[in-house]
């Protein structure tokens, strides 16, 4: 099954990338991928081997293939309205420097990580925006402080509040 991760296994290799280059640009013998990768015939023969098993190449003659479905399942995955860079899943990837553009993925941190007007703790706002951070650029803590200095979670008493989103 061709999954985003195999694709990016498969085409992370300089070799296979540019077997693969050759394949979508219309070489589909091993000799016309060879010649237009600049690989060996062996190394190119190396390569579409394993593109074949990536399952990012099919039949004979060599030609790319149909990966509609793929492309369909990592655009539903994405969020929309230009966060997709930033945001992968429930995973806050980095901040962009705009400050509009940093409101944006904030506000949908907070949507996502929050209920409007309820109170938390600060070890549950903690751990749920740990959640958000793992594997990102940021720390919950910096992410809190972003949230709380944007007015999305109000600091009292011990307490956080998560605020309404404007409309």
């Amino acid at each position: 099954m061709t999954t985003p991760e195999s694709v990016v296994r498969a085409l992370a290799e300089p070799t296979r990338l540019r077997a693969f280059a050759a394949v979508v640009l219309g070489a589909g013998t091993l000799a016309d991928i060879a010649a237009a990768s600049g690989l060996k015939v062996k190394d190119a023969g190396t390569a579409l081997s394993k593109l074949r098993e990536a399952g990012l190449v099919e039949g004979e003659p060599a030609r790319p293939a149909d990966l509609k479905p793929l492309a369909a399942t990592l655009t539903e995955s994405m969020p929309a309205g230009g966060l997709a860079p930033f945001v992968r899943g429930d995973k806050l990837i980095s901040l962009p420097v705009a400050h509009e553009r940093r409101r944006k993925i904030l506000e949908h941190v907070a949507s996502h990580a929050f209920t409007p007007q309820t109170y938390y703790e600060e070890k549950e706002i903690n751990e749920r925006l740990k959640a958000w951070c793992d594997g990102g650029e940021l720390d919950h803590v910096t992410l809190r402080r972003y949230l709380v200095d944007l007015g999305l979670l109000e600091r009292g008493g011990g307490l956080y509040q998560a605020q309404p989103l404007p409309m």
